[in-house]
């Protein structure tokens, strides 16, 4: 249980989030429908998958302010999202709890320490919230996803950071970015079950396969990825982006790295370039990641997200689509198609922000998501 148990106070609700834009092929239409979703400051924005990337809605959510993550549940048709500050000096954080369908606030929460990248399992009935990349601490909190309440806390690495739920909803994945070790933990006892590494300092942006046996990592300061056994907890490989350099200073050259849903192939991000690097992973373990494409990106990462409420840096984010089609990048707005590794559309909300998932619908009932890492599956 918790060290310090205590009880998120509710803070005020605001019910009538105005719906700002939509159209008649936004999520509620008959039929099947493939979204992607994207959270600019203050706002959310869905654009129709099959349609071009077309933008059928748009709803203003002014209490998504320095957002810090983002999850959803199909199942239970809710959307979370951590907000505020991320530990530290960045101060304290929150939780959103929204409705999808009835478009509002079911609660919110806030928190004595930060709040960062969360998961939700896939019955929507737990969330696993880090209490922020600037903290010294080592928590990630277990929390009730119907109220809001803290239940547990599992301790893993200083500055817990990015987090994933495996689609089985068995294990919980824990990225702490002040730590040379990367965590896998039970989602039913909340104790940790596997640390692995050590591994190059600072553990960013990662993604699992689709047996979960296998883990990519990025790194602070480091342009490509690691790869390590979740069977064993030893570290691979080590691979480099052959031909380019990180020639400007960066935190993370590739906060960015996402899975092809057959786990065949690998996507990473290179912020200070511009590019996006793809990978051959078919033949891991048995041989390294192969190098096979650099795909330049149309929007140059640079700059700063506007509007933004807090590290507004373009840090990068990468994500697949469920059908492996295509993969977005966050911080830019390109959309790549996996077939040509072409640079085929443009979506403006993603230009200005890092947080984006697939959520598909069949009729008023979401049915899947890819959630905000693109991962493998069974």
């Amino acid at each position: 249980m918790p060290r310090a148990p205590f009880s998120p106070q509710r803070l005020g609700v605001t019910q009538d989030v105005k719906l700002v834009f939509r159209t008649k092929d936004a999520p509620g239409a008959a039929g099947l429908h493939r979204y992607e979703y994207v959270f600019p400051d203050g706002q959310m924005d869905v654009y129709d998958i099959d349609d071009g990337h077309r933008l059928v809605g748009r709803w203003s959510m002014p209490e998504a302010h320095a957002l810090r993550g983002v999850a959803v549940s199909a199942t239970t048709q809710m959307l979370f999202l951590s907000v505020g500050g991320n530990g530290g000096e960045s101060g304290t954080g929150g939780l959103l709890a929204y409705d999808l369908r009835r478009h509002r606030i079911q609660w919110r929460r806030k928190f004595p320490t930060g709040t960062d990248s969360l998961a939700v399992t896939p019955n929507g009935k737990t969330l696993f919230v880090p209490t922020g990349e600037r903290t010294s601490d080592d928590v990630w909190y277990v929390v009730d996803a119907r109220t809001g309440r803290v239940t547990d806390e599992i301790h893993a690495g200083p500055g817990p950071h990015n987090t994933i739920v495996a689609p089985d909803g068995l294990r919980v994945y824990l990225g702490p970015r002040n730590s040379r070790y990367f965590y896998v933990a039970s989602t039913r006892t909340h104790r940790v079950i596997r640390r692995i590494g050590p591994l190059l300092p600072g553990v960013r942006p990662f993604t699992i396969d689709g047996r979960q046996s296998l883990a990519y990592t990025t790194a602070t300061g480091v342009l490509g990825l690691q790869v390590s056994s979740i069977r064993t907890g030893r570290l691979l490989y080590t691979v480099g982006v052959r031909g380019f350099r990180a020639h400007r200073s960066l935190g993370t050259p590739s906060h960015g790295i996402s899975l092809s849903p057959d786990s065949r192939e690998l996507y990473v991000i290179d912020v200070p370039n511009s590019y996006v690097h793809v990978f051959d992973v078919s033949g891991v373990p048995r041989r390294a990641p192969r190098h096979v494409a650099d795909i330049r990106l149309l929007h140059p990462m640079t700059g700063k997200e506007q509007p933004c409420g807090g590290d507004c840096g373009r840090a990068g984010w990468l994500q697949h689509g469920l059908d492996g089609r295509f993969v977005y990048v966050g911080d830019c707005g390109d959309v790549i198609d996996t077939r040509t590794r072409r640079v085929v559309a443009f979506l403006p909300a993603l230009r200005n922000s890092r947080y984006q998932l697939e959520l598909d619908w069949n009729g008023r009932r979401p049915v899947r998501t890819s959630t905000r890492s693109g991962i493998g599956y069974p």
